[in-house]
């Protein structure tokens, strides 16, 4: 039994908007990515998580309680950033931070201040004047600085730079390595696989996918480029493979998990560039979205 825990939810709004018939777990100490397109209707999911709206059929749980109907007990361990978060703009930063934290109950804000350290955060200025990134690291010192056991985040890194970014992945880690539990849905596709240990993809309310990031990496699909010294010898290691488009000097093809064999084959030539490109996690997911299209 996962910490959370999606049963067969529908949430039908009319015209194919909404969830349907929609069950994946989140295992204590995992992070979990939940990927798909705008309108997938992950942030659907999200709500219904969080207790603001009920499902129509199946039920969502988080630590074995109903999120609809203990919703405020739930929310006192969650650590919640909406996608579009809702800012009182006449407050300062500071001031909205102390009011979340009130809020929350917290005693003092030593953790809240080293993320505003770390993520470089000056939050004395009235919010209506900060930009997307500004309000974005607010978001997330507000979801962090409780220190909660489980974390819900909806595209988190929306706004940042990439130097923040990567801080960001750095704390998701950290919070990892302390057990923490970790729904992350996110367009960032290269935070997903330095986070993630599984990852659900969504596509018009449906499940699409679940698996684990590793397996989810090795099937994604490989291009080699090698440029050798001659024509010839080009030649002579297209033969060898079918898939394998000839331009003079330059042989590329898609290698899957033949990457061992094109690589041993090459070192009988003589190579003078080599590069391997890996398809993106973005470029997989479109995969499934459009294979299941078809279908």
């Amino acid at each position: 039994m996962g910490l959370i825990e999606i049963n067969h939810i529908t949430k039908d709004y009319g015209k194919g908007k909404g969830v349907f018939d929609l069950s994946f777990d989140v295992q204590e100490g995992e992070i979990l990515g939940f990927l798909g397109p705008n309108g997938a209707g992950k942030t659907t999911t999200i709500r219904q998580l969080l207790g603001f709206i009920k499902p129509d059929v199946g039920s969502v749980s988080i630590f074995g309680k109903n999120c609809f109907l203990q919703a405020h007990e739930i929310q006192r361990e969650l650590g919640y950033l909406p996608g579009e978060i809702a800012f009182m703009d006449s407050m300062s930063g500071i001031e909205f931070i102390r009011f979340v934290a009130d809020m929350k109950g917290m005693n003092g804000l030593e953790r809240a201040k080293e993320l505003m350290e770390r993520f470089e955060l000056e939050p004395s200025g009235k919010i209506k004047k900060m930009s997307k990134g500004m309000k974005q690291k607010i978001g997330i010192v507000c979801a962090f600085m409780q220190n909660p056991r489980i974390l819900i985040l909806d595209e988190p890194t929306s706004g940042l730079d990439p130097l923040m970014q990567n801080r960001f992945v750095e704390l998701v880690l950290e919070e990892k390595k302390k057990g923490k539990t970790i729904l992350m849905s996110s367009h960032i596709f290269e935070e997903v696989e330095r986070t993630c240990d599984r990852a659900a993809i969504i596509r018009q309310g449906r499940l699409v996918a679940v698996d684990g990031m590793d397996r989810l990496c090795q099937g994604r699909k490989k291009k080699i480029e090698i440029t050798f010294a001659d024509a010839d010898m080009a030649l002579k290691y297209g033969e060898v493979f079918k898939q394998a488009q000839v331009n003079g000097c330059r042989v590329s093809m898609n290698v899957g998990n033949d990457m061992d064999m094109a690589v041993k084959e090459a070192a009988r030539y003589t190579v003078k560039d080599l590069n391997i490109n890996t398809q993106s996690l973005e470029e997989f997911f479109m995969h499934f979205y459009s294979q299941n299209r078809e279908d």
